[in-house]
């Protein structure tokens, strides 16, 4: 019975736990192209075309309509425009289906920033694939990169808490306007 609950305290501290994201700061983002929707309009949405523009916050999120989601997708919209004073766009990411984010970028990102469709190839390749017992879907952690206009990360904050996604990256952002 002790080993039972020892191994029931284990799992659910490991739930508690940061995500570690494996793309470190100085590696090259891999580039893709998806389909996803902003203010519910759906679009097709290539990194490298974006990182033209400037730095890409690509934050991943677990699932659209879910309370920690709806929380961090409505503080990104409120920040968008800090970002883009900053030289930078906000993309968020999910396993979500395009018509579930089509509404939802129009519900909670509140049509200022766009959201797209990653496949569990591309949930792989950033190393953002949430794997626990019983799912159902693949789905991804929550983890938010901010990558350079070059293509390269520059910063890294991964943990399952929505709270310090924004301020945390928005503070790169800015930190790379003063390199």
């Amino acid at each position: 019975m002790r080993i039972v609950r020892t191994a029931a305290v284990i799992a659910a501290a490991s739930l508690a736990l940061p995500a570690a994201a494996a793309l470190a700061p100085g590696v090259k983002a891999p580039d893709f192209t998806t389909q996803g929707a902003l203010a519910g309009k759906v679009f097709r949405v290539n990194l490298a075309q974006q990182l033209r523009k400037g730095p890409v916050v690509l934050y991943f999120f677990p699932a659209a309509f879910t309370s920690g989601c709806n929380a961090e997708a409505k503080a990104f919209a409120e920040a968008v425009p800090q970002f883009r004073a900053a030289g930078a766009q906000v993309i968020g990411m999910s396993a979500d289906a395009v018509p579930q984010l089509q509404k939802f970028s129009t519900e909670h990102c509140a049509g200022k920033f766009p959201v797209a469709s990653a496949s569990p190839a591309l949930l792989r390749q950033y190393d953002v694939l949430l794997d626990r017992p019983g799912m159902t879907r693949p789905m991804s952690d929550r983890t938010s990169y901010v990558i350079a206009r070059d293509g390269r990360v520059a910063f890294v904050h991964s943990d399952m808490s929505p709270v310090d996604h924004v301020r945390q990256t928005l503070a790169a952002v800015k930190g790379l306007k003063a390199r």
